[in-house]
């Protein structure tokens, strides 16, 4: 309680986070204004009925539940990063910029991302128009008002990357996430407005349970995104002149949970694919389009299907995702070359077997937790009956994971201050 409130007696601190809640009511606002034509009843039938839709209405920020001018939010800047992670695997070249050349590579490297998000803008915001006005949520528009809105999501997306970066620069948590949390609790008011409207005294043991479970889900997930296994490191002691240096213990943390949200990004976009390609293939062939369509909107609506397959995509990304960002052998040779090594472990190969093991079997207990974080909704729902009752766990992933971010950049602030304090 005392850090708290010193965040309010150190002027600085102060003015940093009044800039960055003027920033999250600015994209509030910007969220609560929708795109002209909208059918606002159609639109919530819609997404109450999808929850591949719903989990996108995180990354908006919550501005894609009633088509705002942000609707995309900061979705097609995530997708833009993905890619070009991707590519490090084919492209040395963006390999040694992200990984080697330090922040200015890295400054290199999101700027290339921010170029990709215009044009993935542009065909995300085309797309997700042109699913809606065959669901008949919006009316067809004419080609001007079409190419109109397309170009405003693009740009709501952009401006939502530039609130997100002016956020990042005030160093009290990363702007890309706040925007994401502030969309998610958003929605608080209203999903406990509803399940106070919906209660009633049967259902009292069904609501205690559920707030059990979503205590223990909380639990579960600080503790996946704060558990690592320490690898013990020890440095061979070398004389430069007069000077011994070298010696000293240390250890290696390999995070349980090294992909964080990337596998549900990754899982959703290839659940979202088939409804993209109807839409591409509409435009050729009005049959095929509308083919594809019903056969991905039967999936989503099989709730067994689709629970299976969301899990199993969510396993697999993990840890391929943990493959492309954890490289044992560069890992290992980087030790070697600093002169530390593993305990009981040659140097060379054999650590890098060693790592490659123990991120192995420590990805997969990360990778089982994401997976049923996943599909809980879907068995919460199964098991009480109730729609209204629902956790989504990966809302609460974000929620937990953003805040144990900007808690320790927000501590190390202080931290920071308390030093000066003393010279």
């Amino acid at each position: 309680m005392n850090r708290f409130l010193q965040l309010f007696k150190v002027p600085d601190l102060r003015k940093k986070i009044l800039i960055v809640a003027g920033i999250l009511v600015a994209y509030r606002v910007l969220a609560a204004v929708p795109i002209p034509g909208v059918d606002a009843a159609k639109l919530a039938n819609y997404f109450n009925s999808s929850q591949l839709f719903g989990f996108l209405s995180f990354f908006s920020g919550g501005g894609l539940s009633n088509l705002s001018l942000v609707m995309l939010g900061v979705g097609p800047y995530i997708t833009a990063t993905i890619i070009m992670q991707l590519l490090t695997i084919v492209f040395p070249r963006l390999k040694e910029m992200y990984y080697e050349e330090g922040a200015r590579g890295q400054a290199r490297f999101n700027q290339w991302a921010r170029i990709i998000t215009v044009p993935l803008a542009l065909v995300q915001g085309y797309g997700f128009l042109m699913l809606l006005i065959s669901q008949g949520v919006i009316g067809q528009p004419d080609p001007f008002s079409m190419v109109r809105n397309v170009v405003v999501i693009a740009a709501g997306s952009m401006i939502a990357l530039w609130l997100g970066e002016l956020i990042t620069e005030q160093k009290v948590g990363n702007g890309i996430s706040l925007i994401i949390l502030a969309g998610i609790l958003s929605r608080l008011p209203s999903t406990f407005g509803t399940l106070f409207a919906t209660y009633t005294p049967s259902l009292l043991t069904t609501y205690v349970g559920f707030a059990i479970v979503a205590v223990l889900l909380i639990a579960g997930i600080v503790y996946l995104n704060e558990g690592e296994r320490k690898i013990p490191v020890a440095y061979a002691r070398r004389v430069r002149g007069n000077k011994l240096y070298g010696g000293a213990q240390s250890y290696l943390p390999l995070k349980v949970n090294q992909a964080g949200m990337i596998p549900l990004i990754f899982a959703i976009s290839v659940l979202l694919f088939p409804q993209f390609l109807a839409q591409v293939v509409t435009i050729f062939s009005v049959a095929w389009g509308l083919k594809i369509s019903a056969f991905a909107t039967g999936f989503l609506a099989n709730d067994l299907a689709y629970g299976v397959v969301y899990f199993f995509l969510v396993f697999i990304f993990t840890y391929f995702y943990t493959a492309i960002t954890f490289n044992p052998e560069e890992v290992s040779k980087n030790l070697q070359q600093s002169g530390g090594f593993v305990p009981g472990i040659r140097p060379g190969e054999n650590t890098t077997k060693f790592f490659s093991g123990v991120v192995n079997r420590v990805t997969l207990w990360g990778a089982i937790f994401l997976g049923l974080v996943a599909v809980l909704p879907i068995a919460i729902q199964k098991v009480t009956g109730v729609a209204t009752l629902t956790i989504s766990g990966t809302a609460i992933l974000i929620v937990v994971a953003v805040a144990l971010e900007t808690m320790r950049q927000i501590d190390s602030q202080l931290t920071m201050r308390e030093y000066e304090g003393l010279e």
